[in-house]
């Protein structure tokens, strides 16, 4: 627990991001952490546990998402969890558009503007994440950024980049 503690908010901004509209991301979080209690002596860098969390939970979404697993009723779910975090009707709108717009980038885009923007880590601990460079992942959010931006400029009311930044209280 000592471990887990001082990466539980990074975490659980990420999994409620990768989670947004395709499964309970409390369910997704308590899955991953489960598994990681009992393996815990088998990884190897106890250090990078944020790491080795960022990782399953990925893996335990791909999973879920082959196997065909949206649920409305979850979605309905995550957007009261938002109202009664201070979300207005628009704002659940914006968010619903963001993370459709989030959902069509590329995997390896998508996960570092969210470890980026959502989970606020930094350039280097997203490289180590992703197996990667800094340079790579600085790559990846920049691409990330100007095609959330490609995509909604075509709105009545676009949404900026921005709204990521406001959306980190939200998701926690």
């Amino acid at each position: 627990m000592q471990a887990y503690k001082a990466c539980h908010e990074p975490f659980a901004r990420y999994c409620s991001a990768l989670a947004y509209g395709k499964m309970d991301a409390q369910d997704l979080m308590q899955d991953v952490l489960l598994s990681a209690f009992q393996q815990f002596d088998r990884i190897q860098k106890k250090d990078e546990l944020l790491h080795y969390l960022v990782r399953a939970a990925k893996n335990r979404s791909i999973s879920i998402w082959r196997m065909g697993k949206r649920n409305e009723l979850i979605c309905e779910k995550q957007s009261a969890r938002l109202k009664d975090r201070g979300a207005n009707a628009e704002m659940l709108v914006d968010v619903g558009i963001l993370y459709s717009t989030l959902d069509k980038l590329p995997t390896a885009q998508r996960d570092a503007l969210v470890l980026f923007e959502v989970s606020g880590l930094s350039m280097a601990e997203i490289a180590v994440i992703q197996g990667t460079n800094e340079n790579a992942v600085k790559t990846r959010v920049s691409r990330a950024r100007a095609a959330v931006r490609d995509q909604l400029d075509g709105r009545a009311k676009p949404l900026r980049t921005e709204l990521l930044h406001s959306l980190t209280t939200l998701l926690l």
